[in-house]
């Protein structure tokens, strides 16, 4: 039975490149000399370091910058609240979208049970599996996918046929 997988996985490689442009576009600008401005990539965790809230925006603006030249969706990153470090120094967490919450898997899979097309979703790891007989089934379930839910950034890998 032909199946695919949606996913919310970002390319953590063009990240981590994106994250490298960012820290060397710091180090080179003038408006950043002397300042504690810094960009960290820890797992799935970019760290931004700055002087005030303005400072991490701008960080945050070179950043989207470089992702969006390095083709990864910044709808992946997920930003937290500004923390006071020692000191001037602020903080801010922005952690990388990895797999799909169940909480959205099980909406999926209500879009796809409500709209009648003949296929079964199952979720899986992170992950949800959609099967069919038809390929036509599953390429309008991609669609229906698509236009449903537009805030996340959905991908479908490991086609099956």
């Amino acid at each position: 039975m032909p199946s695919f997988d949606t996913v919310c996985e970002a390319k953590m490689v063009d990240v981590k490149h994106a994250v490298e442009n960012t820290s060397k576009e710091i180090t080179t600008r003038f408006d950043f000399k002397g300042t504690p401005a810094a960009i960290e990539l820890k797992e799935k965790e970019i760290t931004l370091i700055g002087n005030a809230d303005f400072q991490l925006t701008q960080i945050e603006d070179i950043l989207r910058n470089k992702l969006t030249k390095q083709n990864v969706d910044v709808r992946f990153l997920d930003k937290g609240d500004v923390q006071k470090m020692g000191g001037d120094k602020v903080k801010v967490l922005i952690k990388v979208r990895d797999g799909i919450e169940t909480e959205l898997a099980k909406k999926i899979q209500r879009i796809i049970k409500d709209s009648k097309i003949k296929v079964q979703a199952a979720i899986q790891d992170g992950k949800l599996r959609v099967t069919g007989k038809d390929l036509d089934a599953l390429q309008a379930t991609q669609a229906l996918i698509r236009k449903e839910i537009s805030d996340i950034p959905l991908n479908f890998d490991n086609y099956r046929s």
